[in-house]
């Protein structure tokens, strides 16, 4: 279930949409099997109104945001937000911009989920002369165009699922840090995860935060297949954000098969979830005190 605001897409309270599911689903033996109200999803909230704010902190509680976007996306995101506070009418129409992009009173936990070792493991598969253009681009602080070069000759043949499988096998310590995060309060608090969309590395966390709880798969799958509609309002103007580092459309969709090649990915080379989890390090006590703050 979605929930609505007035510039924050895609957001949605995870467990009640896992519950409602499986509630429809009437299957047997399932119940209530994540904490409602305490983990959300959502795309970047940094163009969230005044309301949208209000809504946030005091109807929600949200009380802490996790935050999986890159330096070049804030880069880029800072320097949109600059403009539009230059513009009358996008202040008139958002007064939250005048305001701090971190709303106050809630805790900002950045996790670079697409770490230093999946850096390595994408520019390796540059050519020597690619490589040295995305250097020198890099050193001139063209980010994005460097970032272009990547797009083009590294995750576009990849595909989503492919940049999906290898963020997993790669960013091993990262993912540990983000699913720590999320149970590094003393109880149960509500926390918001984002990424740009909301959708890609934020999907990759909720389901492996799902699947530690032991939600069925194709639960799993229906909360990530709900971004799709979840983005449709603003499909056009991220999409050009996509083609502007290199990649297709078709990135702006949720590939149908993605949670089950990710639960395919995870049985073959790990022998299942808890396989993954004990190769990248998140222990035992950590999956106890999991189950404890976000299972029902």
């Amino acid at each position: 279930m979605s929930i609505k605001f007035e510039n924050i897409l895609n957001f949605r309270d995870v467990g009640k949409t896992v519950n409602d599911y499986l509630g429809r689903k009437q299957t047997m033996g399932w119940g209530r099997v994540v904490r409602e109200g305490v983990l959300f999803r959502s795309a970047r909230p940094d163009e969230a109104t005044l309301d949208d704010r209000r809504r946030l902190t005091e109807e929600l509680g949200i009380r802490t945001v996790v935050d999986l976007r890159s330096k070049t996306e804030h880069a880029s995101q800072a320097k949109k937000r600059q403009a539009d506070m230059k513009t009358p009418v996008a202040l008139k129409s958002n007064a939250a911009l005048a305001e701090p992009v971190q709303i106050p009173g809630l805790i900002y936990r950045q996790v670079l989920v697409n770490g230093r070792r999946l850096e390595r493991a994408l520019l390796k598969q540059l050519s020597w002369w690619s490589f040295i253009k995305l250097i020198f681009l890099y050193i001139f602080g063209f980010r994005v165009q460097a970032i272009s070069i990547i797009g083009e000759e590294v995750m576009q043949p990849l595909g989503l699922v492919g940049l999906s499988l290898l963020t997993l096998d790669e960013s091993g310590p990262e993912i540990v840090e983000a699913l720590q995060t999320l149970i590094s309060a003393h109880t149960p608090s509500p926390t918001l995860v984002h990424c740009t969309q909301g959708k890609d590395r934020t999907g990759m966390i909720i389901a492996l935060a799902l699947l530690i709880l032991q939600v069925p798969t194709d639960a799993v799958e229906h909360d990530y297949l709900l971004s799709q509609p979840g983005l449709d309002p603003e499909r056009k103007e991220r999409v050009a954000e996509m083609v502007q580092i290199g990649l297709t459309p078709a990135w702006g969709d949720c590939p149908l098969d993605l949670i089950q090649r990710v639960r395919g990915h995870l049985d073959v080379q790990y022998g299942g979830v808890e396989g993954y989890l004990d190769f990248i390090g998140f222990e035992a006590d950590d999956r106890v005190r999991f189950v404890e703050v976000l299972g029902a």
